[in-house]
């Protein structure tokens, strides 16, 4: 299994011309099944998806709709583990808390793969090896 950052599912939906190919490589992605999410991420796909200053901001519902369609991946909830063990990553290796989470959700479900422009391609924590798949 894959673990998507937010990243992925925000391109996904992108309509700047100047991303057509992050947003065709997201697509493809998105309909792949060894896909992963955590809760953060589609909090934050929410957050960044209908912020009122984005250029092509989705209403509620449409946004809402897509978070459903994407809870056909497993979904790592906010647990108390996986926020402690955020914190060692943090601690550990100099991440933000909020990159950390990703990690220690990544890892909490079993992934050896976290896709991801916002970290070091090929930079490897707790056995979670990270790949842009936009490079």
């Amino acid at each position: 299994m894959r673990f998507l950052d937010t990243n992925v599912l925000l391109y996904s939906i992108s309509s700047d011309r100047g991303e057509s190919a992050k947003r065709n490589i997201a697509v493809g992605l998105l309909a792949e099944r060894d896909n992963a999410l955590s809760v953060q991420v589609l909090q934050e796909f929410y957050v960044q998806a209908t912020r009122p200053t984005r250029q092509d901001a989705l209403p509620h519902e449409i946004a809402v709709a897509l978070m459903r369609t994407w809870r056909r991946f497993p979904i790592q909830e906010i647990t108390v583990p996986v926020m402690d063990n955020a914190l060692n990553i943090k601690a550990v290796f100099g991440l933000s808390y909020w990159d950390a989470a990703i990690v220690a959700a990544a890892r909490a479900l079993g992934c050896r793969e976290l896709l991801s422009e916002d970290f070091s391609h090929g930079r490897a924590i707790e056995g979670v090896t990270i790949f842009n798949p936009f490079r």
